[in-house]
């Protein structure tokens, strides 16, 4: 339904449907009004290794700063999730751009691996950059085109204490004190706990496909430990140097991939001496190449962005 939006952005004001279905026309109402822009205003609907995102270009005018439930229904026109995150594309000062995150269930975050990737490389084509610097809540990442029309991203140092997940109380974040299923033989527990820009747990398991993890993301996403809330992994270790994984993102749900999640999980690989520092992460939606630098300490992604459709007036 958003390719009507900017198309019709007058028929919104007016209240005339011209041939508009009653679901395209509350659509259209809908996205007008979350943003109240005058001008024309490009989106974008992208997807990194399958993650999907309506990108919002708000630089010729006002700051894209819809509500929770205009982030839902932005999300969800039809009542059934087609982005995984909405992102808001804003003018910066001393970067290339600033990059707003909102998850599906209208919920503000601070990273999102992929749409940095995804923002990223709408920037080196507008540009004609190799490398561009794209501002977050969680601070300044770098992008910059890799080999075979990849992408690359500097997701910066993990965050591996307790205060900086963050946990509710003192522990190893190697094995936090989570369990799921009978107290005496639980079939998960102890995920791995790190902060890529935003917190997450990763449960290492023999066989990923046998979980239910639209059941089981639910009861770790908002455990009692985790304050904030959380992205649940499930991993499988294949080999050093090859991880299966899916991940129930916090404020999205299984989707079919998480950037920030790939990062959390090869960390927490190498923690536990799963996994070498360098690893191909397979996903739902396809692979990235995840790297953790023994030298500066920062995590690298790279994978494929796709851009799917551009909307404008």
């Amino acid at each position: 339904m958003l390719v009507y939006l900017l198309r019709y952005q007058r028929q919104c004001t007016s209240g005339e449907k011209k041939g508009l279905t009653s679901t395209e026309h509350t659509t259209i109402f809908t996205h007008c009004a979350a943003f109240g822009a005058t001008r024309a205003m490009r989106i974008y609907h992208m997807n990194g290794c399958g993650n999907r995102f309506a990108i919002y270009d708000s630089r010729s005018d006002v700051p894209f700063r819809p509500s929770a439930e205009e982030i839902r229904r932005i999300a969800s026109p039809n009542g059934r999730q087609e982005f995984d995150q909405i992102i808001g594309m804003e003018s910066a000062l001393e970067d290339d751009i600033f990059m707003r995150i909102w998850n599906a269930d209208g919920s503000e975050v601070k990273a999102c691996g992929n749409a940095t990737r995804c923002v990223g490389w709408l920037m080196i084509e507008e540009t004609g950059k190799s490398d561009v610097s794209v501002a977050t809540e969680a601070g300044k990442l770098y992008v910059k085109a890799a080999d075979k029309g990849l992408i690359s991203v500097d997701m910066g140092s993990p965050l591996m204490t307790w205060e900086h997940i963050p946990l509710s109380e003192k522990m190893d974040t190697r094995g936090v004190d989570v369990k799921i299923g009978p107290i005496d033989a639980p079939y998960l527990s102890k995920p791995t706990c790190v902060n890529m820009g935003n917190p997450h747990a990763v449960f290492f398991v023999k066989d990923v496909e046998s979980y239910d993890i639209p059941g089981i993301g639910p009861l770790v996403e908002w455990h009692p430990i985790f304050p904030e809330g959380v992205n649940v992994g499930f991993a499988q270790i294949i080999n050093k140097k090859k991880i299966r994984l899916r991940v129930w993102e916090r404020g999205a749900g299984l989707t079919k991939a998480c950037g920030t999640g790939a990062c959390a999980a090869l960390v927490s690989a190498v923690r536990l001496k799963k996994a070498n520092r360098k690893a191909t992460m397979i996903l739902d939606g396809g692979e990235l190449q995840i790297e953790w630098s023994k030298a500066n300490d920062h995590v690298y992604m790279t994978g494929p962005v796709e851009l799917e459709k551009t909307i404008e007036a």
